[in-house]
């Protein structure tokens, strides 16, 4: 399945669960519907990093959305699990385009891969989000993910392991 965004309503990041248990979203609604796909919390943030990265070469950002629409709604189903994402930036449209591929097997039996690609959707293989941001989406994107993802459980100042509620053996201190 491919699903194209070309027009952007809102393009967001949360989570369900309590942290240590969380389930990190990336949810878009636009001119194609709406869809939410699951990933990693070292996706949301590699993402949001790249982004500002490419930010940071363009033109500063004038518009952003409102705080409201950056707020994820409560969870659809879930299309896919992220594997792959990729970023570009289109200077003629001025627009982020930023594809995410579903995580695949990688293949059948007969595959002999055994590498780290193996996660990677080839050709026709699962399916892909393509969406096409402005830069003001963007960095509201950037804003909202160091925001989920700094919500988490609080690092242990020795050995900067998470936190659990219900306590915390930290090596560093036997």
């Amino acid at each position: 399945m491919f699903l194209e965004f070309e027009r952007v309503d809102s393009f967001t990041c949360g989570t369900v669960g309590r942290p240590g248990q969380r389930t990190f979203l990336v949810d878009v609604r636009g001119d194609a519907g709406r869809v939410t796909v699951k990933c990693e919390k070292q996706q949301v943030a590699a993402l949001s990093q790249y982004l500002r990265q490419l930010l940071a070469d363009a033109p500063d950002v004038a518009e952003r959305p409102l705080d409201e629409a950056m707020e994820m709604p409560p969870s659809g189903d879930v299309l896919f699990a992220v594997g792959t994402i990729g970023i570009a930036y289109d200077p003629r449209s001025d627009r982020m385009l930023v594809q995410i591929d579903e995580m695949t097997d990688g293949g059948g039996e007969d595959d002999d891969r055994d590498g780290p690609g193996d996660d990677v959707v080839a050709e026709g293989d699962g399916s892909r989000l393509r969406v096409h941001l402005t830069r003001g989406q963007a960095a509201a994107f950037c804003d909202r993910a160091d925001d989920v993802v700094a919500a988490g459980r609080p690092q242990c100042t020795f050995c900067n392991m998470p936190i659990d509620p219900e306590g915390h053996a930290c090596p560093r201190m036997n």
